[in-house]
């Protein structure tokens, strides 16, 4: 069955456009919420929202087998033309207009597929930690397969082109903090340099060796200093540090190298050093009969020819935290290429909206298919 779309093509595309002009960051996309379960509810479909945290789910249908797909909510915070501001530059306002998309274009089919579609508006994956409250929220207890999307930068996926499922690297950040006292400039022998520590902890962090064969990196992100008297030595500062592997087990690795140079540094210099961890997003759990659904939906859209093997990419998503946390999820990500450029997190990220039709269409289809497939099996 391949959807036609043409009755909401203007109706995805507004609901885009309203979605990029009104970004919220994680843990803030109350007003967003709102509007996706007003825009939801209009369409006729049951809608509930959460207590204490942004979100919602929307669902069509009853009974089993249950599909969901997810959408991320969440932008950026960042700099852009010289003033931060909220910032949908991760594609997350195009993955809320597409999974509104294919809510509306299977509410339209009749009669219906047989089983319940979830669909999971999440907030705050930016922070890694938005998947994991829905866990405890129990949205996916029920759910027998799971589909994602994510838009793709050119320099990982052609527009026109689609994998289907997205291999994400883990991903941790950790916040630390030096502690020391402050001195005068002119004595720099009765204090700390909080500076020196820093670039001394750089040193380290770029000669941290790993097996080569497996992929990683570690680099540090920020890092505050100082004040507006430039005749003192600062001994106190914040920093972060990004860190990313392939593999779950290379990220623990990583992880107690980076520990262990903190320990070091404090040790030598005398002072103190805390680490944090603020956020972590573990590597992709991609279930093989999800990833096939999701292949054989994107052959009947776009054509085998626009098929593209399983992306691997550095990049996180928490949505792989869905199957971590619940094992008995068959769960895959659509990559969609886009010709998304200069790149994901650029202040003036732009893509070609079209490919938002696509989306809608494949996702669609991989629901209907999957539904249909499950229930002759039953």
């Amino acid at each position: 069955m391949i959807i036609n779309l043409k009755d909401i093509e203007q109706e995805i595309t507004r609901v885009f456009e309203y979605l990029h002009e009104n970004p919220e960051t994680s843990w803030k996309e109350y007003n967003t919420t709102k509007y996706i379960a007003e825009f939801l509810r209009e369409q006729g479909i049951s809608v509930r929202t959460f207590d204490n945290i942004p979100g919602l789910i929307a669902e069509i249908g009853e009974g089993s087998p249950m599909v969901a797909v997810r959408a991320d909510m969440d932008a950026l915070w960042q700099e852009v033309d010289g003033t931060f501001k909220a910032n949908h530059s991760c594609g997350h306002d195009a993955h809320m207009a597409i999974v509104c998309g294919v809510a509306m274009a299977l509410k339209g089919i009749t009669p219906p597929p047989k089983g319940t579609v979830r669909f999971i508006f999440q907030p705050a994956e930016e922070k890694g930690t938005g998947a994991l409250h829905l866990v405890e929220e129990g949205v996916v207890d029920d759910v027998n397969y799971l589909y994602g999307i994510h838009l793709r930068p050119i320099q990982e996926l052609e527009d026109g082109k689609a994998v289907p499922s997205i291999i994400h690297g883990a991903a941790k950040i950790m916040q630390g903090k030096i502690t020391a006292d402050d001195a005068h400039a002119a004595r720099p022998h009765l204090g700390k340099n909080a500076i020196e520590v820093g670039a001394q902890m750089i040193t380290m962090l770029n000669s941290i060796h790993l097996n080569p064969m497996e992929s990683y990196s570690v680099k540090m992100t920020s890092f505050h200093a100082g004040g507006e008297s430039a005749n003192i030595i600062p001994g106190s500062a914040t920093f972060s540090i990004d860190l990313r592997a392939q593999r779950n087990e290379v990220m623990d690795e990583l992880t107690e190298k980076v520990e262990q140079i903190a320990g070091s540094l404090q040790s030598y210099y005398n002072i103190g050093i805390e680490l944090t961890e603020t956020a972590s997003i573990a590597a992709a759990q991609v279930h093989e009969e999800a990833q096939a659904f999701m292949e054989k939906a994107i052959i009947h859209v776009i054509g085998e020819a626009n098929l593209r093997e399983p992306l691997i990419t550095t990049g996180g998503d928490d949505f792989h935290f869905y199957t971590i946390k619940r094992p008995h999820l068959k769960a895959a990500m659509l990559g969609l290429g886009c010709g998304l450029a200069p790149g994901l997190h650029h202040p003036k990220m732009t893509f070609n909206k079209d490919a938002m039709i696509n989306g809608v269409k494949i996702l669609s289809e991989v629901v209907i298919n999957t539904l249909e497939e499950r229930a002759e099996q039953r």
